[in-house]
Order: C-alpha cells, then sequence, then structure tokens
C-alpha cells in the first residue's frame, strides 16, 4: 500500500469538500505515493508524537486538527508547528489532517459524543448549506433506465433516508451534427429528431466527478447535453453539532455528572441552573458558541461544547443549559473513531492510537 491509499478511506469516511473554507485539510506534509510501514492516529501532531511515529515505525501521522493552520513563512525551528514539520519532514514521515471534514460527517466526531452520551434519535444540529446538486440530462428514450441505473450505482439519486430517486420525463430531442461530427444516432449535415426522456437526479457534491464520469461513459451520444446546478434542500447527513434524546430525563445537577463521567472530564462550566429536566441534548465538538441559538432553535434542554467565553454564558437566555466540558475532552473519542474505522478497512497493516497526551489544558 502507498498513502495514497490510506487517504482513499479516509476521504470516503469524511470527503474534504465537506470541510469549512477557514480550515486546512489533507495531506499537509510527506510524498502521497511513499510507501506505507504504519499509521499512527492523534488529536494533535507535536513532537512527541512525531517521535513515537519514528519509534513505533509509522511514515503516515492521521491527525485530527491540523499542525499547519496558517502559511508558514520560514521553517527555522522557533515554533513547535515549524519543529514539527522539520522534525516530520527528516524522517519521511507525512502529516494528514481531517479536522472539520470530519466535524460535518455524521458518523464523525459529534457522532462520537451522542454516543458517549447515550444519545437517541440524532439528528445534525446545524445542516451545511449548498451540499446538494441536481443534475439534468437527455437520453434516448430506450435507453433511459440502462442510464438512471448507471447514475444511481454511482450514488446519484439519494435524498435523505431514500434512494434510486429520479424525475423522468419524455419528450422529443432535436440536433444536426456539422461535417466533423459523429453522430451515434442519424446523419452528419441532416436534422434528426428523437425521442429523449429527460432525466433529472440529485446527489452529494462530493460525487460530482464520479457522476459525471458514469454520465460519459453511459450515455451513447457523442455530445451529451446536461445540466449541474445547486439546490437549497437540507442534506440530514451533512453538518455541525448533532441533537439527540436521552432515554430517560436528568435533573440538571445529574445530567452534569452523567456528562462528566462519560465525557472524562475533570471539570465542568456551566451557566445558572434552570430547574429544568434535560432530555434533549444538543453537542458540538470544539469550539461551539457560534451553535448556541441553533442549538435553542431546535428545543434542546442543554447544549454541550467548549471555548464558550464569559459572554457566551449569558445566551442562554434562561432557556438552555450550557455546558463547556473544555475543547479537548469534547474531541477526544475521535481518535478511537479513526483507528476503528482505518483498521476495519485496511487489515495488513499496523494502525496505532497515539498514546502521547496531547491536551495542553491542565487542571490544578
Amino acid at each position: 500500500m502507498i498513502i495514497q491509499d490510506v487517504i482513499n478511506h479516509l476521504e470516503t469516511l469524511a470527503p474534504l469538500t465537506y470541510a469549512e473554507d477557514f480550515d486546512n485539510v489533507g495531506l499537509l506534509v510527506g510524498d502521497k505515493t511513499a510507501n506505507l510501514k504504519g499509521v499512527l492516529v492523534t488529536l494533535d501532531t507535536l513532537e512527541s508524537v512525531v517521535d513515537e511515529a519514528i519509534a513505533k515505525d509509522c511514515n503516515l501521522i492521521v491527525s485530527f486538527h491540523p499542525i499547519i493552520f496558517k502559511g508558514l513563512k520560514k521553517l527555522n525551528g522557533n515554533t513547535y508547528v515549524e519543529r514539527v514539520v522539520m522534525k516530520a519532514i527528516k524522517h519521511d514521515i507525512a502529516i494528514y489532517s481531517i479536522h472539520t471534514a470530519l466535524d460535518n460527517t455524521y458518523l464523525g466526531v459529534n457522532d462520537m459524543i451522542c454516543n458517549q452520551l447515550e444519545l437517541e434519535n440524532k439528528q445534525i444540529l446545524i445542516p451545511q448549506n449548498g451540499t446538494i446538486k441536481k443534475l439534468t440530462t437527455y437520453v434516448p428514450k430506450n435507453e433511459a433506465e440502462a442510464l438512471r441505473t448507471a447514475l444511481f450505482n454511482a450514488g446519484a439519486g439519494s435524498i435523505g433516508n431514500y434512494d434510486n430517486c429520479s424525475f423522468n420525463t419524455d419528450g422529443y430531442g432535436t440536433f444536426k451534427g456539422n461535417e466533423a461530427s459523429s453522430p451515434t444516432i442519424g446523419n452528419k449535415n441532416e436534422t434528426h429528431t428523437e425521442a429523449e426522456t429527460k432525466v433529472t437526479v440529485t446527489f452529494a457534491k462530493h460525487l460530482e466527478g464520479k457522476v459525471l464520469k458514469t454520465l460519459f461513459s453511459s450515455h451513447s451520444y457523442e455530445e451529451v447535453a446536461y445540466e449541474i446546478v445547486t439546490i437549497e434542500n437540507k442534506n440530514q447527513h451533512i453538518g455541525m453539532g448533532m441533537i439527540g434524546e436521552l432515554a430517560h430525563p436528568f435533573s440538571e445537577t445529574d445530567f452534569l455528572s452523567h456528562l462528566k463521567t462519560k465525557m472524562h472530564t475533570g471539570c465542568i462550566r456551566h451557566s445558572r441552573f434552570l430547574n429544568k429536566t434535560i432530555k434533549k441534548v444538543a453537542v458540538l465538538g470544539g469550539s461551539g458558541s457560534f451553535a448556541i441559538n441553533a442549538a435553542k432553535a431546535m428545543g434542546a434542554d442543554a447544549f454541550v461544547t467548549a471555548d464558550l467565553k464569559y459572554h457566551d454564558f449569558f445566551s442562554a437566555e434562561n432557556s438552555i443549559l450550557l455546558a463547556d466540558i473544555g475543547h479537548y475532552e469534547s474531541e477526544q473519542f475521535t481518535k478511537t473513531l479513526l483507528v476503528e474505522y482505518l483498521t476495519k478497512k485496511i487489515t495488513n497493516f499496523a494502525i496505532i492510537l497515539s498514546n502521547t497526551d496531547t491536551n495542553p489544558v491542565k487542571y490544578f
């Protein structure tokens, strides 16, 4: 195997097209064509993590957070970021970051938090806009079924919990090929009328290349007429945060105790108690203050996240319990998710869970 083979598996789980615009995801350091020796999975890439990769003979580090976030203008070892990159390059170790691509994936960071808290009836808290596209094309009527089937097999035609979805309209298409044309139906320099079916299917935007390749290889025409537009429908499986329900309601204090135990955190900062039971819980790993209003709009009794500032707690506005469990603590199970996923996909190489504690925050 080569490093690109691992990347292909990772980007099937979390396509990079769904990462946030501000993020820096993908292969940050290294050669994607290098032969794979082993994979070390971590939340953060520090010098000690690179040392661990060297000791365990891993030449690929899969890191949740990107070590390079802003542009590097020099590499002289003055900062921890520069030292990490320099050491990785020196020892031919590649570094791949998945970050908000995994945040926005249904079976990603926030799903892990929901599972830890034993939440049921899960759904995306803030669906990402512009993730669904629509393809419209025109095909000879007797070829429509075969084309639809091919497009369905490529992943098109899925809407929420439904597959093999399409809209079809029969009509007549006309065309006239010039002297340089090679029409598969009709003759060059002659206007031809063909009974055609207008086929429309939707697809997730990361599948666009695959869908177009299938369209061109499955269509009989020399020139395929088609259009692709982005639609406003919400994708139920792509977006930030999740919301679900506890099997049984908790009091506020019992819920915080449950949260503290399940998320292995030694400290929870929270807004003032409202003397209400906690049943519906919203979660968002990492810095999640931007989602407070979304959690309230979805009727959450509590919102679990990290990095809340002083004034963010006022946003509870006597309607929701805000709980800040810490950035590392909210994302700590992410590396386990990645190890379990890659271990199922790659059985003949070591997929190692880093045992380096990369949490920069300590409690006294």
